[in-house]
């Protein structure tokens, strides 16, 4: 003989040791009004005969699930090493968990990572999506837009028509780019990373504008991806092509961090003999020796407003496409 499977408790079963109706229950339940003799003793039965509320059966008759997804497309080693989207990721945890959703983490690295995704997407299973790192044409894009799905970017990919979240990363990579100049620098190049995205571009724009006249596109080495082992790489092209150059812009911290150990590795000094900015002023950024120079971008602020466009958006605001664009101060420390 086998044992029987131990029978769920039910709203019935609460109802009746509790000593009242199913519906007094339900109103306990969805945070109604009852007198509080009653939720007393409701409360008591619950904890008496181990009820615990189906939140799939409630969501099917809702047709929510209650989960928002939350999208990096990135490679797995870049999700890991960038502390900018760990922080993005808390930021909309946070605002999600606040209004009692759960976040659905989905990793994009190749195109079967995309297919299965547009597949998930495409299930039903998320009520919305906050999408990081999205480039032009991207596949999960169309699949969010065919399927009219609630969602926030983080960044602005171009001709996209749906709420986003971002910073001026025009402006803000002409400014730390002006500031490095200000210090007398006069050959200064560009780490350029991720051109197939908006943040990549802006950023590359804001560099090419604070040099003016003097931009030269052989001191721009560019890489696919903001990543250490691509900023280590890069450096060591553009001082083998450019051995004068006495200033660099790295397009995120990690970038700058692996420039800075490919500039020691060459015998360089930094900041005397190279001074180098980055962008984020994420942890890598007090990392280094000697501390980055970099932009200050709000990444978990990010996420937060991310999540509350999403969770307006479920809410019924149909006040259309919006964004939003936070402060990114120029933080400047000791690298140049």
């Amino acid at each position: 003989m086998t044992p029987s499977a131990r029978r769920r408790s039910t709203v019935h079963d609460v109802a009746r040791v509790a000593g009242v109706s199913r519906g007094t229950v339900s109103r306990v339940l969805n945070g109604g009004y009852v007198s509080d003799a009653a939720r007393e003793a409701i409360e008591d039965a619950i904890r008496a005969v181990g009820y615990v509320p189906n939140t799939a059966a409630r969501n099917l008759v809702r047709q929510r699930t209650q989960a928002v997804a939350f999208i990096v497309h990135e490679p797995h080693a870049v999700f890991l090493e960038d502390p900018n989207i760990g922080a993005i990721m808390l930021g909309t945890n946070q605002a999600l968990s606040e209004a009692d959703y759960q976040m659905v983490c989905l990793v994009v690295d190749s195109v079967r990572d995309t297919e299965r995704v547009a597949r998930y997407l495409n299930g039903g299973f998320v009520d919305g999506a906050v999408i990081v790192s999205a480039r032009a044409q991207d596949p999960i894009t169309t699949a969010v837009a065919r399927l009219r799905l609630p969602v926030a970017y983080v960044g602005h990919p171009p001709d996209v028509d749906a709420a986003w979240v971002g910073v001026d990363n025009r402006g803000a990579a002409r400014d730390v780019t002006t500031r490095l100049l200000q210090t007398g620098r006069t050959r200064v190049g560009m780490i350029a990373a991720a051109l197939d995205r908006d943040s990549g571009t802006d950023r590359l724009a804001g560099f090419t504008d604070a040099l003016g006249d003097r931009f030269d596109s052989d001191l721009v080495e560019e890489v696919p991806l903001y990543s250490y082992a691509d900023g280590a790489g890069a450096m060591a092209r553009l001082l083998a092509r450019a051995p004068d150059l006495d200033g660099v812009f790295a397009a995120s911290d990690a970038v700058a961090a692996g420039a800075l150990w490919a500039l020691r590795e060459a015998g360089r000094r930094v900041p005397e003999d190279v001074g180098i900015v980055g962008f984020d002023n994420s942890s890598w950024a007090t990392r280094t020796s000697p501390q980055l120079s970099t932009v200050d971008q709000p990444a978990e602020g990010l996420g937060a407003a991310a999540a509350a466009s999403v969770l307006a958006q479920l809410q019924g605001d149909e006040s259309g496409p919006d964004g939003i664009i936070l402060d990114t101060p120029v933080v400047w420390r000791d690298s140049a």
